[in-house]
């Protein structure tokens, strides 16, 4: 008579990791799309103020604050990948882990000791996950500490986006142009700030 197959439902579940990671790497390259897309509003926006003269100059200084914020945010976004990149091996070999883990489980209980060296393997794989899981760990709270402080240059960059919005008034005849651009800006942060939102309630491990 045959052995019984081992059961090893549960182990897809386990690679929510790697989905969650793959969730958070689009995040991040939607905001450094929208990153680059600032730094051109911002050109736009120069460009504008210096055509409207001594009526737009405090617009243009802003507009300059505007185009290093997205400068800034660009390479908070760039650090943010290389910590999401860094990771997938990490998650990748807590879930080969934890599928092994789970075999060798199924193994003992179907056969006690007599697979040779199984609880041996059983036991340096759990070792192995433990140390896998820690580093995992660390290096999502590294990533949502990198959130956090993107979170705060971004509130700047809402307060430069208002700021703008208000000097726009004072353009002139080119006011309207100004207003229309400084109302993209805060368009486009608050766009940002969705996408960092999502970002902050993502965790590469479960708590």
């Amino acid at each position: 008579m045959n052995a019984p197959e081992p059961n090893l439902h549960g182990i897809a579940p386990r690679t929510g990791e790697l989905a969650r990671i793959v969730r958070v790497n689009e995040e991040i390259k939607a905001i450094v799309a929208t990153a680059f897309r600032i730094n051109l509003m911002a050109l736009n926006a120069i460009f504008l103020a210096k055509r409207a003269g001594n009526a737009a100059l405090g617009f243009g200084v802003l507009s300059n604050e505007l185009r290093r914020f997205a400068q800034d945010l660009t390479r908070h976004m760039a650090s943010l990948r290389e910590m999401t990149s860094g990771s997938v091996g990490s998650v990748t070999g807590v879930v080969q882990q934890q599928r092994m883990a789970t075999i060798l489980a199924a193994a003992l209980k179907l056969s006690g000791d007599g697979v040779p060296g199984a609880r041996e393997a059983r036991r340096r794989g759990a070792a192995r996950l433990a140390e896998q899981q820690i580093r995992l760990r660390s290096l999502d709270l590294r990533l949502r500490a990198a959130v956090e402080e993107t979170q705060q240059l971004v509130e700047l960059g809402g307060v430069l986006a208002r700021s703008a919005k208000i000097e726009a008034a004072y353009g002139g005849s080119f006011s309207a142009a100004l207003m229309q651009v400084s109302t993209d800006f805060a368009e486009v942060i608050a766009q940002i700030k969705r996408s960092l939102e999502v970002l902050g309630k993502e965790r590469l491990v479960k708590d």
